[in-house]
């Protein structure tokens, strides 16, 4: 009998394809709202590229930090109730078994057919545990993705995303450096929308549109403020 075709998924649960994806997002947004802030208020270059750059850098640490002790907790919560949950299947496998069959009865099978795949399934005490985590508590324990690498992840997009509105900054200054600032944000926007997009599978235009506009808003919004704060100390 020619074995079934398995189709595949993607990994949607590590954390490190979400710490890139939000990194990315995170630092263009947060940074090009600073850098446009500040202009609002000071066209000096010297003084936006400083402000560019520590926001850049302090939000690419806060956020690597931020990164690793969130999944770093979860995946230490888990543990704590894999423990438990191993702890019961041993002993006292029949509870663990009459659960497993309440879960496949809500499902909709019968109850004879639910008990015989329970216990089916609580015969091998790891495959139990397994199945267990994935039902009870939402996880896969082979996939609680790495502290460690999604705050790498999460710290080089930040970075990639803080960078692009700095960009005009490093050699220039005034009123066009502003403009190039907001354009490049809102194209960089669109850019991380358009992949979000791929990636999800969600409308292209939509998933675009929304990023532009967070983007948008952000620029807008504070370099108004800037623009008031600038004009009340002078």
């Amino acid at each position: 009998m020619e074995k079934p075709e398995v189709h595949r998924h993607r990994d949607v649960q590590g954390g490190a394809a979400r710490a890139a994806v939000f990194g990315v997002s995170d630092g263009l947004v947060s940074n090009v709202a600073l850098i446009l802030g500040i202009a609002g208020a000071s066209t000096d270059p010297a003084f936006v590229r400083v402000a560019g750059v520590s926001g850049l850098l302090a939000g690419a640490v806060s956020m690597a930090a931020g990164e690793y002790i969130s999944l770093k907790a979860q995946a230490e919560l888990v543990e704590r109730e894999l423990t438990i949950e191993r702890a019961s299947i041993a002993e006292d496998p029949e509870l663990e078994t009459a659960e497993l069959t309440a879960i496949y009865v809500e499902r909709g099978l019968d109850l004879e057919h639910a008990e015989r795949v329970a216990r089916d399934l609580m015969s091998d005490p790891e495959v139990a545990l397994e199945v267990h985590a994935r039902e009870e508590l939402g996880v896969d324990p082979d996939n609680l993705g790495s502290p460690i690498q999604a705050a790498i992840y999460s710290f080089l997009a930040f970075v990639l995303g803080a960078f692009v509105p700095l960009v005009p900054w490093l050699g220039g200054g005034g009123t066009g450096a502003v403009w190039a600032s907001a354009i490049l944000g809102v194209a960089a926007a669109a850019v991380v929308g358009g992949l979000l997009a791929r990636l999800t599978e969600r409308s292209m235009i939509r998933t675009v549109m929304r990023q532009v506009l967070v983007a948008a808003g952000a620029c807008s919004t504070t370099y108004l403020i800037g623009g008031l704060l600038g004009a009340s100390v002078t």
